[in-house]
């Protein structure tokens, strides 16, 4: 079947109810931790704070699911629709559907993994080296000079074709199954991490539980990866953000 057969026949299709509830319940769980006064809790350098080392992977982790299902799961709402269409025929649907967000998820809690392990040698780091401690006002700007950077990566631009056909990935990639399914959304992980990994550690940075950044950046991804003029936002956001890095370094070495 080509992929314009496949837009024709998805796009009447609704996403299953299971995930949206789960995105919802992501973002009502952020609210509660917003509106509760327990946003600092879980932010990383709260945690690094003293924590265990078990119960800050726990915290940290937990907080990243949240984020990755309330920010990065709607914007892979339309290959999710389509792969329920094409799995609704084959046997055990809801098992290959929850294959596919577990393959999803994996990718990107090894990503988040990595994010936390390399902000707790950071924070080992600054604590071990006096000069770097008084220079660590500069790393939230580093990161948004990053993320702004990486917006004009040709493994942005790659990373985000797939993304933004999904059916042409599904075309090529489908297949029947849980296992094929699992197969098929850490693929997907793989390449929604490509194109979202710099972005997702500007809200790490920011700490797991602003619902106004979250909002920001959960639009700014869907649009990227989903509508037409997504292609023509990127370097707009690489730009804003290297504008806003370049200043609060500026700023913060005057200051200091």
């Amino acid at each position: 079947m080509t992929a314009a057969a496949l837009r024709g026949r998805f796009a009447p299709t609704g996403v299953p109810a299971p995930v949206l509830a789960a995105v919802a319940a992501a973002w009502l769980a952020a609210l509660v931790v917003e509106t509760s006064g327990m946003a600092g809790a879980v932010h990383h350098d709260r945690l690094t704070e003293g924590a265990p080392g078990a119960w800050l992977a726990l915290g940290l982790l937990l907080s990243w699911q949240v984020m990755v299902a309330a920010m990065m799961l709607p914007s892979s709402l339309p290959l999710v629709r389509m792969f329920a269409a094409a799995s609704a025929a084959a046997p055990a649907p809801r098992h290959s559907l929850a294959a596919l967000l577990g393959g999803y998820a994996l990718v990107w809690s090894a990503f988040g993994a990595l994010a936390i392990s390399g902000d707790t040698g950071l924070h080992t780091l600054v604590a071990g080296w006096p000069w770097l401690e008084a220079q660590e006002w500069a790393i939230g700007p580093s990161v948004l000079l990053l993320a702004g950077a990486f917006q004009f990566s040709s493994l942005k631009d790659a990373c985000l074709r797939a993304c933004r056909h999904p059916a042409s990935f599904l075309h090529r990639h489908y297949r029947r199954g849980p296992r094929a399914a699992f197969e098929l959304g850490a693929r997907h992980g793989l390449f929604c991490v490509g194109c979202c990994w710099a972005l997702m550690l500007v809200m790490f940075a920011l700490g797991a539980a602003n619902l106004i950044w979250m909002a920001l950046l959960t639009a700014l991804m869907v649009h990227e990866k989903t509508r037409p003029s997504g292609a023509r936002t990127v370097p707009v956001t690489g730009a804003v953000l290297l504008a806003i890095g370049s200043t609060l370094m500026l700023w913060g070495a005057y200051a200091g």
